[in-house]
């Protein structure tokens, strides 16, 4: 057995017994997470996450471990983002609190399946025309550009996106939950319930991301051992971290700024690769990206918390603050 494939059964095993013990003690139907909860599955994905970056270091390196801990990060802070939307749908569909966990897990689980499929597509077109990696390029310096000078008071409505208008023309819908089901039948007929829509809308909107992170964590590696186990950990990780961080999520205004500056940062590193790889070794790009991602990400939710403080203060202690 290869050292990569050492890797890659160790990392199935992982994530095998976390699923297991998330299904069978975590998240039985019709239950509510609390915050005390939440933190501990959050801290228990990550500290898988991090036990498996020492593991990458024995197995397979510095270099690569380094490289799986600059994209988990890379995919962490773009799950924090995904948050932002995931509350939207909820609000707008009215999901109980009961209906949260179980819907959250079918969607991240229906995720993943397709950042196995994009990543194995994207591998595979780099590997046969890496010209791609250009493209990869620009569209990062694209995306972070329009997310750098987005309008944050522009929210986003799942009523109006085409595929909840795609999913109402096509299956009879009906704005019940049926207590927890996704399809009931009404006078005979099947219907697909809110909950059906809400766990798409997931899948759907995880893909939409997928187009950014993707690319994103190709810029920071190459390695398929990487650009796996870094994308699922982070995903397997982010239903925790709803429950963790939804009632402070608006708190993070300027996160979204952080991330589109790590995008920028990746975009030009991919299109620059050529000249920065005469002027620097590997081993120094991976750490200069592990730093430029903890800086853009810690200082843009660390400023966005002094900022909410700062407008929280009163009138005249803000101006002595000045």
């Amino acid at each position: 057995m290869t050292t990569d494939q050492t890797v890659y059964t160790v990392f199935g095993i992982v994530i095998l017994i976390a699923l297991t013990l998330d299904l069978g003690f975590l998240s039985k139907k019709n239950t509510t997470i609390t915050i005390r909860q939440a933190m501990r599955q959050t801290f228990l994905w990550v500290l898988l996450a991090l036990g498996f970056f020492v593991f990458m270091w024995v197995e397979e390196g510095q270099k690569i471990a380094f490289e799986y801990l600059s994209g988990y990060l890379m995919e962490w802070s773009l799950s924090i983002d995904n948050i932002f939307v995931f509350i939207l749908i909820f609000d707008a569909f009215k999901v109980k609190e009961i209906h949260l966990s179980r819907v959250l897990l079918i969607g991240i689980l229906a995720a993943i399946v397709f950042r196995v499929l994009f990543i194995t597509l994207g591998v595979a077109l780099v590997a046969q025309f890496a010209w791609v990696l250009y493209i990869f390029g620009v569209f990062l310096l694209y995306t972070g550009y329009k997310m750098f000078v987005a309008d944050e008071d522009s929210a986003f409505d799942p009523h109006d996106s085409k595929i909840y208008k795609f999913l109402k023309s096509f299956l009879p819908l009906t704005p019940s939950d049926g207590e927890g089901k996704f399809m009931i039948r009404q006078n005979g007929k099947p219907v697909y319930t809110t909950l059906f829509v809400v766990v798409i809308l997931l899948a759907a909107i995880d893909i939409v991301f997928a187009l950014d992170s993707i690319p994103a964590v190709m810029g920071i590696s190459m390695n398929s051992l990487v650009i796996y186990t870094s994308n699922i950990f982070a995903i397997l990780g982010l239903r925790s971290l709803f429950f963790l961080l939804r009632g402070a999520v608006n708190e993070f205004e300027h996160l979204q700024k952080g991330i589109a500056l790590v995008l920028v940062f990746i975009g030009v590193k991919m299109l620059g690769e050529h000249y920065i790889n005469m002027v620097m070794s590997k081993n120094t790009q991976v750490l200069l990206s592990l730093l430029v991602i903890l800086f853009s990400i810690m200082g843009s939710i660390l400023y966005s918390i002094f900022s909410n403080k700062q407008k929280n203060l009163p009138k005249d202690l803000k101006d002595n603050s000045i």
